[in-house]
């Protein structure tokens, strides 16, 4: 039985309209709370499916330079984890929120009471990349108690019987990184994923979304290979120093051509 986290994820999925459907990356209070309240409301108007909304931390070992300098702006503006798990509570009534962050971050409070708060604010899911598979046991639990949706990640580097361990875990979505590195725009995109992705589908029961490394509406359709949703991080955290008019400006490029192939 699906919790009600996985149920908001697979009908966005589902109900996308669009050749993949499309997960815009926001870091919370980036460049400040109101402006990522809009921006986020923005980008549900603008034809995002979901939000992956990243929670600021001090070493984020997966966010290269642009997402780990506006953790950094976020964090010294005075933005705390309960700022952006209420910015959640906003925009979870538009569009499903899946929260993105660090093991430090959910060790403070106590897995049980931040799986808590985060599903009171109607949080779908959680994406934790520096959580090994080996022991998410803990909080794959305390999250399936709390309705949320524990999503794990897979690399071109994972060896396929460790592939087929993280796919069966996945709740939500199975997240498919598409290069080696931390996040970030790369010249080329995401090309050359189909092998990875078709192994990843056939390890999981869920949708499979790639990330890292898209940054044009033309990379997002590298859909074509077989992914069931496209994330864009650096890319949009870049355009939200322009404020939230940009950024919906943005969501609605590629959400067109994920629509339309182009």
């Amino acid at each position: 039985m699906k919790s009600a986290g996985e149920e908001r994820i697979a009908a966005a999925f589902a109900a996308s309209g669009k050749r993949a459907a499309l997960m815009p990356y926001m870091m919370g209070g980036y460049p400040d709370l109101a402006t990522s309240r809009a921006i986020g409301e923005a980008s549900a108007a603008a034809g995002a499916d979901l939000i992956e909304l990243g929670i600021p931390f001090s070493d984020p070992l997966a966010d290269g330079p642009v997402i780990h300098a506006a953790a950094t702006h976020a964090l010294g503006g005075g933005v705390s984890v309960a700022d952006v798990i209420e910015l959640a509570a906003a925009l979870t009534a538009l569009v499903p929120v899946v929260a993105m962050t660090y093991m430090n971050v959910l060790l403070a409070p106590g897995l049980e009471r931040f799986v808590e708060r985060a599903a009171a604010a109607g949080i779908s899911g959680l994406i934790v990349p520096d959580l090994p598979v080996e022991e998410a046991g803990p909080l794959a639990q305390a999250a399936a108690g709390a309705g949320l949706a524990l999503v794990p990640l897979v690399a071109p580097t994972t060896p396929p019987e460790r592939l087929t361990t993280i796919g069966a875990s996945a709740r939500g979505f199975l997240y498919v990184v598409s290069v080696t590195g931390t996040t970030g725009e790369r010249e080329g995109g995401a090309g050359g994923v189909g092998e990875l992705l078709a192994r990843a589908r056939a390890a999981s029961a869920v949708p499979v979304a790639l990330g890292f490394g898209i940054s044009t509406p033309a990379d997002a359709c590298a859909a074509d290979a077989g992914a069931d949703g496209v994330i864009v991080g650096s890319r949009f955290v870049r355009a939200a120093a322009g404020g939230a008019q940009a950024v919906g400006e943005l969501v609605g490029e590629f959400a067109r051509a994920l629509r339309t192939g182009g």
